[in-house]
């Protein structure tokens, strides 16, 4: 079970900075803000849960993981952020160093 929580606490940290980037429209800003606090909140109580079983050390690695990995394809997917295959194997090797924390667990 503390995987799935670490899994759902990565998932909410690519919603913070979202949240964020949605915060910088005009008309937006209260919302963005809004979910940019949410998502900062299960994002910490999920990782809190996670740690409970999950070593400090790979638990945030994998969090940020995660958070870094999935929140480039959100940049690159919706806000127009470059890509390139450079960008793609940085990505790539976060992945892999992320999967191999959980391997070596």
């Amino acid at each position: 079970m503390s995987w799935l929580y670490l899994v759902g606490a990565g998932l909410f940290e690519i919603g913070w900075p979202v949240g964020l980037k949605l915060a910088q429209v005009s008309g937006q800003r209260w919302l963005g803000i809004v979910i940019a606090i949410l998502c900062m909140a299960c994002s910490g109580g999920l990782l809190w849960l996670a740690q409970r079983d999950i070593t400090i050390g790979t638990a945030y690695a994998v969090w940020t993981g995660i958070g870094a990995a999935g929140t480039f394809l959100v940049g690159v997917w919706f806000f127009g952020d470059p890509a390139s295959l450079g960008r793609y194997l940085g990505v790539l090797l976060i992945i892999c160093g992320v999967a191999t924390l959980k391997l070596a667990a």
